[in-house]
């Protein structure tokens, strides 16, 4: 560098003016002070010399200092990434400019893709052994035989498995030691939040090489550790499936012994026992034990599949489609409905309008025993409306009112399965 940034000193000095504290800090480069603003007397700017004039930053206190996204202990760290920073964008701008134009990403892609699923991975080799050796003849032909179907059995079962896109989960991240951008293979620079860590499944890339990574995140399961709370399609990617697993199990569950439960889906669970089913789900996964053995009460299995779809971080009718699936709910002609939610369907990600679609359909099975369990496909729509969708706005009075089209929206649902699926 030009410059010892090691050297740079830092005083508070008070309410002066720009042009004092560029004469205060003309003395050398690297230097730095921090003023109190003439015009907004309680804000404070950050000075700093660099490249023979004085840049002012809008300096910020939160605990941590900071001028932009990222936060230091201390203002001396801060100083000392903004030269690093300022440095490498002012001599390699050019250089920076053209380093998203040939990146390896679009030849090899990065590690997580090119991990084989987890199923292929443990495959059987199917080899009998006997006596510790390896059998032949009539047992290798059998085996060729047997290994031909598992993989048939196998891609067969993969070609139902849709191939869901998704964004990258991009947070600023804190590299240890020298770390190389995945995009383009450039070195990511500065002393801390040098880039950007899919959360989901682990890419490291700079942050303006982010806006160019395709969307094809391949979660996990090392980075997606839990099954509530989790976004939908981050949850089916990871686990390599259609839907949820708890929406498939817990609906298994329940139709293969609560269809004729009174009130099923009314009636509430004991909600310890609801955290538990949760919990299970969330340290298990798909091995987890929600059978009659474990949990009697119906409600229970129920309860937890009700929480999983009110916890889900983005609902499973989703904000972006939420205001056409009112709109349809506020319409009056049924025509015009299907129609508006046929729209409104389109408007889902596919993960999510799988999982719809098999939870409808769970659903119009539910009022086919209408006579047992009392539960119609009004009925149904007042449980599902506030747990399927959320009003995107903040306004209380708002989300109050459309409450009632909520409830419209899951009951045209469940009575049209057959035909908007």
């Amino acid at each position: 560098m030009d410059m010892d940034i090691t050297e740079c000193y830092f005083k508070f000095h008070g309410m002066i003016s720009r042009e004092e504290a560029d004469q205060l800090l003309s003395v050398a480069e690297g230097s730095y002070l921090i003023r109190e603003s003439q015009r907004q007397p309680g804000t404070y700017t950050l000075a700093l010399r660099f490249g023979s004039q004085t840049r002012n930053f809008r300096l910020y206190y939160d605990g941590k200092h900071f001028v932009g996204e990222k936060r230091f202990e201390s203002i001396h760290d801060l100083v000392t990434d903004g030269l690093i920073t300022l440095y490498i964008e002012t001599k390699a701008a050019e250089y920076i400019s053209k380093m998203t134009i040939n990146p390896i990403y679009e030849h090899i892609g990065y590690t997580t893709l090119n991990r084989e699923p987890a199923h292929k991975k443990h495959m059987p080799t199917l080899r009998d052994e006997h006596d510790g050796k390896e059998s032949t003849g009539e047992d290798e032909v059998a085996e060729k035989r047997l290994t031909s179907l598992v993989r048939r059995a196998t891609l067969k079962e993969n070609e139902h498995v849709p191939k869901y896109e998704k964004v990258h989960n991009f947070k600023v991240h804190t590299f240890r030691g020298p770390h190389w951008c995945e995009y383009c293979a450039n070195f990511m620079w500065g002393l801390i939040a040098q880039g950007v860590k899919c959360a989901d499944c682990g890419l490291n890339v700079h942050k303006q090489c982010s806006k160019m990574v395709p969307n094809d995140c391949k979660p996990d399961l090392k980075h997606v550790k839990k099954v509530y709370s989790c976004d939908l399609t981050t949850l089916v990617k990871a686990h390599f499936t259609k839907r949820p697993m708890v929406v498939d199990m817990c609906i298994r569950e329940i139709e293969s012994r609560g269809l004729n439960s009174e009130g099923l889906y009314r009636v509430s669970g004991f909600s310890d026992l609801i955290e538990d089913v949760k919990m299970a789900f969330d340290r298990d996964g798909e091995k987890a034990d929600i059978s009659v053995n474990m949990y009697e009460d119906i409600n229970i299995i129920t309860g937890a599949l009700k929480l999983y779809f009110r916890d889900l971080p983005i609902p499973l009718i989703t904000y972006d489609a939420y205001p056409k699936f009112i709109e349809s709910a506020k319409t009056t002609d049924p025509d015009e409905q299907l129609e508006i939610l046929h729209e409104a369907l389109k408007l889902l990600p596919p993960a999510h309008c799988e999982t719809l679609r098999y939870l409808m359909a769970h659903l119009k099975r539910v009022t086919l025993h209408e006579k047992e369990n009392l539960m119609s496909a009004e009925n149904l729509g007042i449980v599902f409306g506030p747990t399927l969708m959320r009003a995107p706005e903040l306004d209380a009075m708002a989300a109050l009112n459309d409450i009632r089209y909520q409830r419209l929206v899951v009951e045209m649902l469940i009575k049209n399965e057959d035909i908007l699926f």
